[in-house]
């Protein structure tokens, strides 16, 4: 029998590792053995990988879930009885799997704050949209695997009206200047100081990863990455210093490609051999920075949220030139990251954001919607009960999967051309029916940021599907 990742994740198969072995194990030991049987083993197996390391077909599974320790210490860790008390803002639109996610981040015995932001969906360990703030502890799944995701924005010097006068120019652009998905690089070769910083050579991981960085450099991956252009109305006393107006805009969404996918899916499998927790907080497992490993992930995931700052700038840079215009100002703020905060008066912890900006007093940042609504630029209100964060965008309320299932191509052209966007690539899983309102996200958060302007996307540059 064969089975799909779909049934793997369902049966809580929910890492790639663990998945990719399953199926290979099926497919070359169980063709003739029932679907119950196998789903049986699979379970059983989850929950007691222990009894497993000797058998022939199932060890190399068994492996990765119970690794066996020589000569490495590990600690066993309980979580507490009560969750500690965390804020949550536009709770009424946020799946309760979510909830129940952040509510198992705060039971975790290294916690000391949390919030859920109003874009809050379900995700693997902590939610999309979940603040966790932690002692002295860092968590490689709580930052994610696409470490320093980031928006970034650049205003230019032309107004509003270039996409319209130059739309075809802009489109050539995109399509020459920017690349997406797994696979390959631009055609051209790219500089940056990054690829010349001292941490590519401290440890053998970033020295095999020096190669990927350099090949990716200025590049986006898939799922919900984008390069658009579009129209910004600025407000006066806006945080980026421009006289109020109507402004053409540059907005990316990208992270730090292989480089950032490799360090935390290395260290997260570290962090679970070191640090033993009940299987339903596997994904919490976390790195003390006082150890040797733990000042290792702190390191290259600094490094891997400088890389994905690097592509942007590439990105926005390559553009420019390309169109013969100027920046007047850029601001970018990582939602995938973890960072050493004072949360109260002189009490500092590591606060991770998984799908959420820093939104510190004065701190300038970007929400986007989605490609037929409005994004905001806004500036941090500090507000220490959200750990001075907001939402990283509207969120999703429908999976991809269902996207897939419900929406069609036609659809999403249709939905697209009544908001005057043009998508080159792009998928059905980012229709914008399949995301938050974006207005009701901004209204549930007024208490953490002012919104300085206003973004529409024109045209849109992402993955093909």
């Amino acid at each position: 029998m064969g089975i799909r990742l779909k049934e793997l994740s369902k049966l809580g198969y929910t890492d790639n590792i663990s998945r990719s072995i399953a199926t290979v194990i099926i497919n070359k030991h169980c063709k003739h053995t029932s679907k119950e049987e196998v789903h049986r083993t699979l379970n059983d197996l989850l929950h007691y990988p222990d009894k497993y390391k000797n058998d022939k077909v199932w060890c190399k599974l068994a492996e990765h879930f119970a690794p066996t320790q020589i000569g490495k210490p590990y600690a066993v860790w309980e979580l507490t009885e009560e969750a500690m008390p965390y804020k949550t803002y536009g709770n009424r639109f946020i799946d309760n799997l979510a909830k129940q996610q952040m509510e198992l981040a705060m039971r975790l015995p290294v916690t000391v704050g949390g919030a859920l932001m109003a874009d809050a969906h379900a995700g693997y360990g902590l939610p999309i949209g979940g603040v966790l703030a932690t002692r002295n502890v860092v968590i490689p799944y709580a930052v994610g695997l696409d470490i320093g995701c980031r928006m970034s924005l650049s205003v230019f010097d032309v107004k509003a009206d270039f996409i319209t006068r130059y739309a075809h120019r802009i489109k050539e652009a995109l399509k020459e200047f920017t690349h997406f998905g797994m696979e390959g690089g631009l055609p051209f070769g790219q500089e940056h100081g990054i690829l010349d910083r001292e941490e590519f050579s401290l440890t053998p991981l970033l020295k095999k990863l020096h190669g990927k960085a350099v090949k990716q450099l200025g590049t986006s991956g898939g799922g919900n990455h984008f390069v658009e252009f579009g129209e910004i109305e600025l407000y006066d006393k806006n945080v980026l210093g421009i006289p109020a107006g109507r402004y053409m805009a540059l907005l990316s969404h990208s992270g730090s490609r292989g480089l950032g996918a490799t360090i935390a899916g290395e260290y997260s499998r570290i962090a679970r051999e070191t640090c033993r927790l009940p299987r339903q907080a596997q994904h919490f497992a976390w790195l003390d920075l006082s150890t040797e490993a733990g000042q290792e992930y702190w390191m290259s995931m600094n490094l891997a949220g400088d890389f994905a700052r690097a592509c942007h700038e590439r990105i926005h840079i390559n553009l420019s030139k390309a169109l013969g215009i100027k920046a007047l100002s850029n601001v970018s703020n990582h939602h995938n990251f973890a960072w050493r905060e004072e949360i109260a008066a002189g009490q500092y912890a590591i606060v991770h954001r998984k799908g959420a900006t820093p939104a510190a007093k004065g701190v300038g940042g970007f929400i986007p919607g989605n490609m037929a609504d409005a994004g905001y630029l806004v500036c941090g209100k500090g507000v220490s009960e959200a750990l001075n964060s907001a939402s990283h965008g509207a969120g999703r309320t429908m999976s991809r999967q269902k996207a897939r299932e419900q929406f069609t191509r036609s659809s999403l052209k249709k939905m697209l051309a009544q908001a005057g966007v043009t998508l080159i690539g792009g998928s059905i899983e980012e229709m914008p029916l399949a995301y938050k309102d974006i207005s009701r996200v901004m209204d549930a958060q007024k208490s953490l940021v002012d919104i300085h302007g206003r973004f529409m996307p024109r045209i849109v540059r992402m993955n093909k599907e």
